[in-house]
């Protein structure tokens, strides 16, 4: 069965516990600036997609202990970028937790895998055809 309303991907949202830490990490990470609506929600808007951070404390409103803070383990959040290599470059001397530096998929994307504050994977990658490697 179909939907009969028009839909739309628009966001991925986190819960964390602390907001503030996040954001700060994603726009460093991205050198996209964050737009807050409240202390306790933020989003870094792309051209295509939109990561969204919201405190625990929003919980509640959609479902007492639906999520859980740090404790992802099936999502990847992927942001296309120009130069992975590059960018490892930049985000080696402040990012703890590389889970792999630049490496060719076989697939051919170019691809930097690192885990967030919260302990997110976050992967960086360079199409094929933009990869000089």
């Amino acid at each position: 069965m179909h939907a009969t309303e028009t839909t739309d991907f628009v966001s991925v949202r986190i819960i964390t516990a602390d907001v503030a830490r996040l954001v700060a990490f994603y726009e460093k990470a991205t050198g996209t600036r964050a737009t807050w609506a409240t202390e306790d929600f933020a989003e870094l808007r792309t051209p295509r997609a939109t990561l969204a951070i919201a405190s625990t404390r929003t919980v509640p409103l959609f479902a007492p202990g639906s999520a859980r803070p740090a404790d992802n383990h099936s999502v990847i959040i992927e942001f296309l970028v120009d130069d992975v290599d590059r960018l490892h470059d930049a985000l080696r001397g402040w990012v703890p937790d590389f889970v792999n530096g630049p490496t060719t998929m076989p697939w051919g994307n170019r691809s930097l895998l690192l885990r967030d504050p919260d302990g997110n994977l976050v992967n960086f990658f360079t199409p094929a055809r933009l990869s000089a490697d």
